[in-house]
């Protein structure tokens, strides 16, 4: 992988090492999974059932979105929303909502990175 790319990724929270492991070394097809990263309406619906207080549906959302980071070694937003869908999981509406600044940056940061790879 190009080390301008790499360094991209790695500065946006992506385990590159990680992530070629899982896609079988194969750069291109992490690429292909990694850009379609920004149009992934998952985190969008997490935003919005969090503005609504409705606890399933961001806890829905919240699982989704971090099964997604992982399976894309996105480490920094993995770990975030693995908190939050522990706070979920228990009806912590609130102390979950704390950890949505950390999330959306790395997300933002995520998606970025994806869009300019």
């Amino acid at each position: 992988m190009d080390p301008m790319k790499r360094a991209r990724l790695q500065a946006a929270g992506v385990d590159v090492d990680e992530a070629l492991e899982r896609f079988l070394q194969n750069e291109a097809l992490l690429m292909k999974f990694l850009a379609r990263l920004p149009a992934d309406p998952t985190f969008g619906q997490l935003c919005a059932a969090m503005d609504a207080g409705d606890v399933q549906a961001a806890f829905a959302a919240a699982h989704t979105l971090k099964g997604l980071a992982g399976n894309l070694s996105l480490r920094r937003l993995h770990q975030a929303v693995s908190r939050q869908v522990e706070l979920l999981r228990g009806g912590g509406l609130a102390a979950a909502a704390e950890l949505m600044p950390e999330i959306r940056e790395a997300w933002q940061a995520a998606a970025s990175a994806a869009a300019e790879n």
